[in-house]
């Protein structure tokens, strides 16, 4: 059941907390190994993250300054938990760590033990243990930030008084840097000059090379993470990824971590504003608007398709279309929700679409968390090509009905009418043949393919974690390689058929209650793969608690569910940041999908809690 009652001072449910076990052992440390008991006396904060996942990487990002500001208090430790085959190898995973510029220790758990000891259910998932070593809260999704900051206050006054508080250095370890030109490059562009564009990631810069694709002409961007317009040398970035060409000869970036499109005149280097405020969408937000006062969402990729820049909007799950002419923005496809379902623009859904490009009457997408290639048609309707859903994924040519890919981040135009896929998670490059239904393998041994551009014969790949571009000549024939399919590393939750009960546990944060100023301040929706799983308890209500019947017929399937709630500062309680003279109270939002693989069985649970914050009282 869903507690939103605020709570002054609430008696904390305190569990004692698991230890932290990882075969791949830890990073950041200096190659030092760590326990709980290392780090007693201390505020830990585990996050349970994988770096596939967008949600997780904003989460990275919401965490910064928390961790700047209680360094001497607060140890944060990345539990990395993988999704994909490939995120189970160690050297992806410090190589992730690394490309989001993770700046504490991570503890790499490719067999899942921890995930499982601390019963996560979701990424990201964020648990806070006390100075004394026990659970004091989780939480699920994003938005939670302003919640925990206010909790490690508290925990910090309690255990400073009890004498159990250690201020100090922490165990953050960073390593040593490494002299190559480019560092996890994300995509490139072709310039008119026959240069190359390449957005150098990792270090918040676009880097030009010549036609060799090695030579560096120049570099765009301080190389400090920074929101700021200017000249090359004093222009700031934050992780940019996509490119594209305009007419005027202008390159839209799509400046990731920044939430924004920026233009860059190629001739003088000036970098300007196109797009975005700085600040992430949440929803509720307008969906539409003058482009500079809208907010977007991790955009990922650009592609101009009938007159607009069409953005993979990878934050939220959409298409977006930015209007050159009008300088406005709006959703093009998809409604936020994560998986994939074709159909008209509007009803349609994706899984972080990271990768565009477009022909006379296709846009080409790859939909990473799917696994899957899409495209959009001029009449707006949108369809899959490759790929079936979220947890199904694996390196397999043939029909393409039965193809697989993994977590592929780039498509690539083709002259005969085909398409290359940056196979990314495979370390390949894919070809797709629209006339023949059928799906190849250009080519093997590259290294997180993330971007492909043509350049007369050749095409010239970003092998984003070899930290350069490779020039391969377009092959005559495809590569043979053997066939594997893998389903995602996360266990299925068994359950009982019939009837479910379904509980998203939020408890607003201390100091705060639910914000009903305008309405519910809850919503709550439910659907499932494939849909016949659910008998009863479909569709969106603003309830956090729902009774669901599943089919017995159906033997294993997911439910999707989408949870949210509005919290704001409570003027009568003691703990509000004015303490009841607050007329303007700061409100948060807190949101969350999960993917819930689930199997039928006699012996299941009848209860399904989802933790979007606080403690599962009935655990």
């Amino acid at each position: 059941m869903s507690d939103t009652s605020p709570a002054s001072t609430p008696r904390r449910a305190r569990v004692r907390a698991p230890e932290l076990i990882g075969k791949g052992g830890w990073l950041n440390t200096g190659d030092k190994q760590h326990t709980l008991a290392d780090l007693r006396g201390r505020i830990v904060i585990l996050d349970f993250w994988t770096f596939c996942c967008i949600n997780c990487l904003h989460v990275l990002d919401e965490l910064r300054e928390l961790e700047e500001r209680h360094r001497d208090t607060v140890v944060i430790i990345g539990v990395h938990s993988p999704k994909f085959v490939h995120e189970a190898e160690h050297q992806a995973v410090v190589d992730a760590v690394e490309r989001y510029g993770v700046e504490h220790p991570v503890l790499d758990d490719p067999e899942l033990a921890t995930w499982k000891q601390y019963a996560v259910r979701a990424w990201p998932t964020l648990v806070v243990v006390d100075p004394e070593g026990y659970v004091v809260a989780q939480h699920a999704g994003e938005g939670h930030a302003h919640a925990i900051a206010r909790l490690v206050e508290e925990l910090e006054a309690e255990h400073e008084a009890k004498g159990t508080l250690r201020r100090g250095d922490g165990p953050y370890v960073p390593p040593e840097p490494e002299p190559t030109a480019l560092r996890f490059p994300g995509k490139a562009l072709l310039l008119p000059t026959g240069n190359f564009l390449v957005s150098d990631t990792t270090r918040h810069q676009l880097v030009e090379l010549a036609e060799d694709a090695e030579t560096v002409v120049r570099r765009i961007g301080s190389g400090t993470r920074g929101f700021a317009d200017g000249p090359a040398a004093e222009a700031a970035f934050s992780e940019p990824q996509g490119l594209a060409l305009l007419d005027d000869g202008s390159v839209v970036v799509a400046d990731t971590v920044n939430h924004a499109l920026r233009r860059l005149d190629p001739a003088t280097g000036e970098v300007t504003t196109l797009a975005g405020t700085g600040r992430q969408w949440w929803q509720g937000s307008p969906t539409s608007g003058p482009a500079r006062e809208v907010d977007l969402s991790s955009p990922w990729d650009v592609a101009v398709f009938g007159g607009k820049v069409w953005i993979a909007m990878a934050g939220v799950h959409q298409l977006w279309a930015y209007d050159p002419e009008s300088e406005a923005v709006a959703v093009a496809a998809g409604t936020t929700n994560e998986g994939l379902v074709d159909g008209p623009a509007a009803e349609a859904w994706f899984a972080q679409p990271s990768g565009l490009a477009a022909t006379a009457d296709r846009l080409w997408l790859a939909d990473s968390e799917t696994s899957a290639l899409r495209w959009v048609d001029l009449d707006g309707h949108v369809h899959t090509a490759v790929g079936t859903g979220l947890f199904d994924f694996g390196h397999r040519d043939g029909a393409a009905g039965q193809a697989l890919l993994q977590h592929p981040l780039g498509v690539t135009a083709l002259p005969d009418g085909s398409v290359a896929v940056s196979d990314t998670y495979n370390h390949a490059l894919r070809r797709y043949d629209p006339a023949t239904g059928q799906v190849t393998t250009l080519a093997t041994d590259l290294r997180e393919p993330s971007d492909a551009v043509l350049a007369g014969d050749d095409i010239v790949v970003v092998e984003s974690a070899r930290h350069r571009l490779t020039r391969l000549r377009l092959p005559e024939e495809a590569v043979r390689v053997e066939s594997v399919a893998h389903r995602t590393r996360r266990a299925a939750t068994e359950v009982a058929p019939g009837r479910l009960r379904l509980d998203v546990i939020f408890q607003a944060p201390a100091g705060q209650k639910l914000d009903t100023r305008y309405g519910p301040s809850t919503r709550l929706l439910v659907s499932s793969t494939p849909p016949e799983l659910l008998l009863k308890g479909e569709g969106a209500d603003t309830d956090l608690a729902r009774e669901l019947e599943l089919n017995p017929a159906v033997p294993e399937g997911v439910l999707h569910v989408s949870a949210m709630a509005a919290s704001c500062d409570d003027p009568e309680s003691n703990s509000g940041s004015a303490a009841g003279a607050n007329e303007y109270p700061a409100c948060h939002v807190h949101q969350q999908d999960w993917g819930v693989p689930v199997r039928i069985t006699e012996a299941g649970a009848n209860r399904l809690p989802l933790v979007l914050a606080g403690m599962d009282q009935e655990a």
